[in-house]
């Protein structure tokens, strides 16, 4: 009988080759929603990832499931870059200035995601609460680090920084002609102290 419990044994070395496996999933679906929208077909995520149709189904039975996995993971790892530029980055400016570009890759690269959270199905329901209870923390860290530096203006609060950055990313794949990374440079720009 093989030991689960301890280094080298088989039990967690699978379980941690399943959570690769699964990023290793998400991260193609990721990408192909990025590059044909959420209703690309299963057998291309598949291909993407170098597995068959039958392991996604087996890790999430519907799309439904495969979108909000999706959603999950990008929004984590969102949350998870916030503290790692703020250490990393010469300044929280910088730090927050580079998370805000990651936020707006997140919001720009959704083709469909939108349309398919507006549905009636139950499983989007709590994905926007999701959403503001993992980056509306991590966007309030990177403001307040910005302010006690005093890099940046002290009355703005993170959910209209949020809210602003979405807005301006509204409809940015429509028009060739907007640019809303620039939209939102500037908006960043004009957070700057005087």
């Amino acid at each position: 009988m093989a030991e689960t419990g301890r280094p080298g044994s088989p039990g967690p070395r699978k379980r941690a080759d399943a959570r690769r496996n699964e990023k290793t999933l998400l991260d193609a679906a990721a990408a192909a929603f990025v590059e044909s929208g959420v209703g690309v077909p299963v057998r291309d995520i598949a291909a993407r990832a170098g597995v068959g149709v039958g392991t996604i189904y087996r890790h999430f039975p519907t799309r439904a499931d495969l979108i909000v996995a999706v959603y999950r993971h990008q929004v984590q790892a969102c949350a998870e870059a916030g503290p790692e530029l703020l250490a990393e980055g010469p300044t929280p400016y910088a730090a927050l200035t580079r998370w805000i570009d990651l936020f707006v890759d997140f919001l720009v690269t959704k083709h469909g995601l939108a349309e398919a959270l507006q549905s009636d199905d139950a499983a989007f329901e709590s994905l926007h609460t999701y959403f503001i209870d993992r980056l509306l923390p991590v966007c309030t860290e990177l403001l307040d680090a910005a302010v006690a530096a005093g890099e940046i203006v002290s009355d703005i609060e993170p959910y209209e920084l949020m809210r602003g950055v979405g807005n301006l990313c509204v409809g940015a794949g429509g028009d060739p002609r907007y640019h809303a990374r620039r939209m939102v440079g500037l908006l960043i720009t004009g957070l700057r102290a005087r």
